[in-house]
């Protein structure tokens, strides 16, 4: 008789030839094996399927729906998965080897909490190092810090025991984006957490962001903000907090590359924001002042001469 696997991995792929056999081997190569690894292919039109296929190993189950998006494949990856703790992973992200091992033993030292979680670090198209992470290290209850700020960083963080996920119903199908934070939100409402304060989860950063993208996970962003603030309605003087992070993360990826006078515009927009909802905006000028200059030089500029003009600048802002 097979003994049954003590996690399982969940990783919704969506028209990701050029990342998923990097992302898959950082699962392979973890210390940790006794797990079953999911992929949920979600109506791929490149040559996704075909790199994931290439991989022979019993744990891996590959299974083919039409394209839904994130939160779909994610539920669909849960309801299939037999592991007592569940860890999800974006098809560009990378894990280092002991993730796996340490949440795990995080977790079995811990009774209480159930939930596992380490730092990010930030990484091109390239696996080149771009940035730190915010690399928060609570415990216990963390819902108030988690509204704040997503320390978590991503959907590919966690380690979470499965019955937990199952009774909060997996993820929130109607968000558009966000969805990672909601989750975390609602598990943060009823559970404890247990950091492990080592880097292990690879952020890769895609230089094909929108800013119609940005808007919609602006949208996202306010709904699920709004529904964790009723939750736990006497947090509510931490709002103008939770806002002045949120503004200050959604300028910084509005002046990520590529660059155009419509990401510049939609910066400007967060960056105002950002200004209003600071306490604390008189004791970072410089930083305000830079996002600002950068922002002008964008929306003023051609693109040429504003993109090598700013890869000249390191402003070091924080990306989430």
């Amino acid at each position: 008789m097979n003994k049954l696997p003590s996690i399982s991995i969940i990783i919704p792929a969506f028209n990701s030839e050029k990342t998923i056999a990097d992302t898959i081997d950082s699962v392979f190569n973890q210390t940790f094996n006794n797990f079953e690894l999911i992929i949920i292919n979600d109506g791929s039109t490149d040559s996704t399927l075909e790199v994931i296929s290439k991989f022979q190993d019993s744990r891996l189950k590959i299974f083919s729906f039409g394209n839904a998006g994130g939160n779909i494949s994610r539920n669909r990856g849960l309801k299939r998965a037999v592991g007592e703790f569940i860890s999800f992973l974006d098809a560009d992200d990378l894990w280092t080897p002991n993730k796996l091992q340490l949440q795990l033993e995080a977790l079995q030292n811990n009774l209480d909490a159930q939930v596992a979680y380490s730092w990010t670090d930030y990484i091109d198209e390239n696996a080149n190092f771009l940035v730190s992470g915010t690399h928060i290290t609570a415990n216990g209850d963390v819902y108030d810090k988690l509204l704040v700020n997503n320390f978590l960083e991503n959907g590919s963080n966690p380690l979470i025991r499965r019955e937990v996920l199952i009774e909060l119903g997996g993820f929130d199908e109607s968000l558009d984006a966000a969805q990672d934070w909601d989750m975390w939100l609602r598990l943060a409402d009823k559970y404890e957490f247990v950091a492990v304060p080592f880097v292990q989860i690879l952020y890769r950063v895609s230089s094909n962001s929108l800013s119609t993208n940005l808007a919609r996970q602006e949208k996202a962003c306010l709904q699920v903000m709004k529904s964790a603030y009723q939750r736990r309605p006497l947090m509510v003087n931490n709002m103008s907090l939770s806002l002045a992070n949120l503004y200050k993360y959604l300028t910084c990826k509005a002046l990520q590359q590529p660059f155009s006078r419509q990401k510049g515009l939609v910066a400007a927009k967060f960056l105002y924001n950002y200004f209003l909802n600071e306490s604390a905006r008189f004791k970072r000028t410089k930083f305000i002042l830079k996002l600002f200059l950068k922002t002008v030089v964008i929306i003023i500029l051609p693109i040429d001469i504003s993109t090598k003009l700013l890869t000249k600048i390191n402003t070091k802002v924080q990306i989430s």
